[in-house]
């Protein structure tokens, strides 16, 4: 499998809320995350980076997570964890008072697939050379379109699209859904919303299709479009491939 990722901080916004990264452990599984902060000024970068950072060097300090029941428990125990963290920061740095982030991880191991997400961070895989999206956004304008309350082509463009019902920091009790995905995927894709809010599914496969690109180009090539779209909002990719000819 081949992997990289990036983050942009966009052409409107003024710094970076969110973090990405994708670590492996002893025993060669592979986790990926992004999470987009929340809270204005620096305290989304804050929160993101406790966030990500924990539950990254969390799973690199394990020789694996185990079989799927037991990785499940260890995504729920971790993201409660880094919830926990991120409400210490509040409670010595009143300032921060509000600040939270999104979550959407993926863990590959040889036997299995999961992914989870708390927030409007999205998670894909590619399948047939299209993308399938596997999340589900925590957001108001979603519950509203699942009540049938909304259509979803209006809420494409609803006001409050980007009002999330849940976020790590938002509550002191918090619960990632985790998704059991089939193996023989041909990639993973996740990304914060700067980017789906720019992009659609079919331009997102048209670069990652191309195979003149190699991976780092690909991804490159995807904020290169977003901003040139606007870029209203930061950008980060984490994205794995069994195709593509470039490897971290």
């Amino acid at each position: 499998m081949r992997y990289s990722y990036i983050t942009d901080p966009g052409k409107v916004r003024e710094h970076n809320e969110d973090s990405v990264n994708i670590v492996t452990n002893a025993s060669g599984e592979i986790l990926m995350a992004v999470a987009d902060g929340m809270g204005g000024h620096k305290d989304g970068e804050v929160a993101s980076s406790i966030a990500l950072n924990h539950i990254a060097t969390r799973f690199k300090s394990i020789s694996s997570v185990g079989n799927k029941e037991d990785a499940i428990n260890w995504i729920g125990e971790i993201v409660k964890e880094a919830n926990a963290l991120i409400y210490k920061y509040v409670a010595e740095h009143k300032e921060s008072s509000g600040m939270g982030t999104t979550m959407v991880l993926a863990i590959l191991t040889k036997e299995f697939l999961l992914m989870g997400n708390i927030g409007d961070s999205s998670g894909y895989v590619i399948k047939n050379k299209k993308l399938h999206k596997v999340t589900v956004d925590h957001t108001l304008v979603n519950l509203l379109v699942k009540s049938g309350e909304l259509s979803e082509e209006d809420a494409k463009n609803h006001p409050k699209k980007n009002v999330l019902m849940r976020a790590l920091g938002a509550s002191p009790d918090v619960e990632m859904d985790i998704f059991n995905v089939e193996l023989g995927v041909d990639g993973i894709f996740l990304c914060s919303d700067g980017l789906t809010n720019m992009l659609d599914d079919d331009t997102i496969m048209k670069v990652l299709n191309n195979k003149d690109l190699d991976i780092d180009e690909k991804l490159d090539k995807l904020i290169f479009k977003a901003n040139n779209r606007g870029g209203s909002d930061n950008i980060s990719i984490a994205y794995l491939n069994k195709e593509d000819n470039y490897d971290n």
